[in-house]
């Protein structure tokens, strides 16, 4: 195990953020299956935090999927002090980061978030993945790694329906086999423009511009990206009257991040208040 401080990382924040779907809670942290390996990380207060993996795993693999080289702090002081909605929203999901995902994960996931909730993806995901995915055996049990493309794109509609996708199965599919014959190289759009990836991703089938833009920020970390789903939709129109705020654009995925998450909580009540509330930006 290796034991490191970290100051800005709210391991359950993330874990509840609605951007990963393998990550869950358990005493004092989270656990999660990703880049094909099982990790337990757990907050030991005061901003220290064990990591069950050696050092150099922490520093070859997670270090990067948390996003832990960056200060967030070059987001959260580009909000304008007289955004009351976005400076509470910072201050409650303190902590939150956009971690460094697999595209083809993000694809799969987000296509299958269509009209479900965050248990609801959760549920769907494990199947899929315990279903079609690898085994990976460690002290808490097996455990399954998400399915590669090529996995996948042997599957039959009926092994997909019987993963809880309904109607997304099909498009399930048709992502599979795309990227597994090459017709859809996610490792190319790497190195494109956000409007081409954007583009070429809505190319597959059920994929509109929010799954899009969902696999953009939490699969190629382009933080341009600004996935709008019911909550965004309420955000916009109650807090900014109707339209984003063109001075966030440069970081419209982490700043959706704490307006998503803080928008959804209980001590939210800007929702709820009269447009007279709203935050006054240009």
């Amino acid at each position: 195990m290796y034991e490191t401080q970290i100051l800005q990382l709210d391991l359950v924040g993330i874990a509840q953020s609605g951007q990963c779907f393998r990550m869950t809670e358990i005493e004092n942290g989270v656990q999660l299956i990703a880049k094909g390996k099982f990790l337990q990380v757990q907050d030991l207060g005061n901003h220290w935090f064990r990591f069950q993996c050696t050092q150099q795993e922490y520093e070859d693999v997670w270090k990067e999927y948390f996003d832990l080289n960056t200060d967030y702090t070059q987001y959260t002081t580009s909000i304008l002090k007289r955004d009351r909605f976005l400076q509470q929203a910072a201050v409650y999901g303190a902590g939150l980061r956009i971690l460094n995902q697999e595209p083809f994960e993000m694809l799969i996931s987000f296509i299958i978030s269509q009209r479900k909730s965050i248990p609801a993806i959760r549920t769907a995901v494990e199947l899929l993945s315990k279903t079609f995915g690898s085994p990976i055996e460690t002290e808490q049990g097996t455990v399954w790694t998400f399915p590669t493309a090529q996995q996948l794109a042997k599957a039959d509609l009926e092994e997909l329906k019987s993963c809880g996708l309904g109607y997304r199965a099909g498009y399930v599919l048709d992502a599979a086999q795309k990227v597994a014959n090459g017709q859809l190289d996610l490792e190319h759009f790497r190195n494109q423009t956000d409007e081409y990836l954007l583009a070429q991703l809505q190319t597959v089938s059920g994929v509109g511009i929010k799954v899009a833009s969902c696999v953009a920020l939490f699969g190629y970390h382009r933080l341009k990206a600004l996935p709008i789903d019911v909550w965004m939709e309420r955000v916009i129109e109650k807090v900014y009257k109707g339209k984003w705020p063109k001075s966030y654009q440069k970081y419209a995925g982490v700043l959706q991040q704490y307006m998503f998450y803080y928008a959804r909580c209980p001590e939210c009540d800007f929702l709820k208040e009269k447009q007279s509330t709203s935050a006054k930006t240009k």
